[in-house]
């Protein structure tokens, strides 16, 4: 794994990208190419000092689970970031750009947790236990964004950038599992009434939940499992597409109430 002082390096670059407002070059440089554990260690670098300043961890967000956006950041496998609640941009209408860099607006579904996902073995973490852990399904918008100049990013720069996170916008009505299932919802994502994207829950590893019970090994596997009350944003279900200050973006997942938010600069 790479040094402190290589972790430290890097985290201050993506620190000081996010504070300026001034995209950075790649961290792969420093952290390489292929060092999933250094990248997590950048991870959660950035999201401790956060913590430090303020901010509470309230779920996490899955990334990189639909082909279609494999394909537009170039990576072929899923990561994992934190929510924290200053992302959390639900009650706010119109939504402001301030802290955002190179933004991107997804549409998915998203879950808040009943019980916590940490059993003595990680063998217990299905299909079936994830979906028991569930409270309600909710319709989300993630505004993606990268701190990394141009996008210009490979795996390790994704995750070390909280799995080039921004915003979130979850809607008000949540629904229990047993009146929506989430691999069989279809989305549409439209800017300014036009429809800019499209795809469904199967683009999501297969299933919503698929990607659920991904994450919650990861965690496991970290040593800081999912919580009782916890957001998980459970992945694209196709493409994401830029937006502008101006823009009314509106999000329709089957089952689900539309969920329509206004940016402003």
């Amino acid at each position: 794994m790479a040094s402190e002082d290589v972790i430290s390096a890097a985290v201050a670059r993506l620190a000081t990208a996010q504070e300026t407002g001034v995209p950075c070059a790649a961290v792969r440089d420093l952290i390489g190419t292929d060092d999933l554990s250094a990248a997590y260690a950048v991870q959660q670098g950035l999201v401790q000092r956060r913590l430090t300043a303020g901010a509470r961890v309230v779920g996490r967000k899955i990334g990189a689970t639909s082909e279609a956006v494999q394909h537009q950041l170039g990576v072929d496998q899923p990561d994992f970031g934190y929510l924290l609640d200053d992302m959390d941009v639900s009650e706010h209408e119109p939504v402001s750009m301030r802290t955002l860099l190179q933004p991107r607006v997804e549409a998915e579904v998203a879950f808040v947790l009943a019980r916590d996902v940490d059993p003595a073995d990680e063998a217990e973490i299905t299909i079936e236990s994830v979906r028991a852990a569930v409270d309600v399904a909710l319709p989300a918008l993630e505004i993606v964004d990268s701190r990394i100049d141009g996008w210009d990013i490979g795996f390790t720069d994704t995750v070390a950038d909280n799995a080039s996170s921004g915003l979130y916008v979850v809607g008000r009505e949540g629904r229990p599992l047993d009146e929506v299932e989430p691999r069989e919802v279809e989305m549409t994502l439209a800017i300014n009434d036009e429809v800019r994207s499209s795809g469904n829950g199967a683009a999501c590893l297969g299933d919503p939940l698929e990607a659920l019970r991904w994450l919650a090994v990861q965690c496991h596997r970290f040593g800081d499992p999912l919580r009782a009350g916890q957001v998980v944003l459970s992945g694209a279900l196709g493409p994401f597409v830029p937006f502008a200050a101006g823009d009314r973006v509106e999000a329709t997942i089957r089952g689900f109430a539309p969920l329509t938010v206004t940016f402003v600069d």
